[in-house]
């Protein structure tokens, strides 16, 4: 598997989760048996990975005026974004506060992570929820704008970043994506004085979820978690041989595998050794029946299409019904909940957006 190795490192948050994952992380305070030792062994695998590291620091940017996508044509619209709620603000895009920065993770290139921060500029509060939101495959920060602008006006601090190999860490239309660091975000975002530190939510779509579904299970920081059309059972799939379409969106990774192996075509095989070369424990004891759970029992919502072939509701069903048990046995069951949107494939509508808004506002806003 040598020769796939710099194609596949684009994919998962293995890698880059544990460049920044906090030394003295403290889970005394967990309320389900099992769920720190499981994060344990995870934040342990990821400081085995780590890159050699600076001092967070905090670089001043501009405002992106052509962000990179790396689709033909690039998106020029999301209805699903524009639906989400907003407050009834007179000239809000002129009472927005913009900030761009780039914040210094780790050592090399990729460790240099673009950050858009939008918030009210006339804010009485002096202490505000947060909320970070990722965005998919080949888009950018910018892309995510409506989000930020809407939640912005509703009086949180708004962030958005840039995947590695995204946006302004992309060179070309080609370039793959490795994830940028939650862990370091959040030791960035817990330090300043105008973001309450126990109200930091984070929600994603596709990619961005999947990266959200990771970091509120690695980062008790994370305080609620809304990923969309993210969350799935990568063994499952194996086992079900429901695999194709996730292969499908990154297939370049596969092929690479494919021949690796001296495989006519790719299969099962292929899938699990690409798995479990570039995330370990991925389709094992780190894939959703073990991670989902362990997020109890801050607030969590899955939402998802009920016919996506990506993340197949089936996949699902064993990492919902123990995560039910975990937060009934943490007396939190009104703290989780699975939205599978009828008739819906692997695409964000209207209505996941308006219900992670009202989620985030449930439990951020108390």
């Amino acid at each position: 598997m040598r020769n796939i190795f710099p194609a596949i490192c684009f994919f998962f948050f293995f890698f880059w989760l544990g460049h920044g994952a906090p030394e003295n992380t403290d889970h005394s305070n967990a309320v389900i048996n099992g769920a720190d030792k499981i994060r344990s062994q995870f934040l342990h695998l990821l400081r085995t990975r780590r890159s050699p590291q600076v001092p967070l620091t905090v670089e001043p940017a501009k405002p992106v005026q052509h962000p990179l996508f790396q689709q033909v044509p690039p998106p020029t619209f999301s209805e699903a974004m524009e639906s989400c709620p907003k407050a009834d603000i007179k000239n809000l895009k002129e009472r927005l506060k913009e900030e761009n920065f780039y914040l210094h993770t780790e050592a090399g290139e990729q460790g240099k992570l673009p950050v858009l921060i939008l918030s009210l500029k006339d804010s009485k509060l002096k202490r505000r929820p947060a909320v970070v939101f990722l965005h998919s495959t080949n888009k950018n920060k910018e892309w995510v704008r409506p989000l930020l602008e809407a939640y912005a006006s509703r009086e949180y601090i708004a962030i958005a970043v840039d995947s590695r190999y995204h946006g302004e860490r992309a060179h070309n239309l080609t370039t793959y994506q490795d994830v940028w660091d939650l862990i370091k975000l959040a030791d960035y975002l817990t330090r300043r004085k105008d973001i309450d530190p126990t109200r930091i939510g984070i929600t994603g779509e596709s990619l961005g979820g999947m990266h959200a579904w990771f970091a509120a299970f690695a980062d008790t920081r994370y305080a609620v978690a809304a990923p969309i059309i993210g969350v799935q059972g990568f063994r499952w799939a194996i086992e079900n041989d429901k695999w194709q379409a996730r292969v499908d969106s990154i297939k370049p990774v596969f092929e690479a595998a494919r021949i690796d192996l001296g495989k006519s075509a790719i299969d099962k095989v292929v899938v699990k050794k690409v798995w479990d070369r570039i995330a370990p424990g991925l389709a094992s004891k780190f894939d959703s029946p073990y991670s989902v759970p362990a997020i109890a029992p801050r607030p969590l919502l899955i939402l998802n299409g009920a016919d996506d072939p990506r993340c197949p509701l089936d996949g699902i069903k064993a990492p919902t019904k123990r995560a039910r048990k975990a937060y009934a046995k943490a007396h939190a069951s009104n703290k989780f909940k699975l939205i599978a949107q009828p008739g819906i494939g692997h695409e964000m509508t209207p209505l996941m957006v308006k219900e992670a808004s009202d989620w985030m506002d449930r439990f951020l806003k108390q």
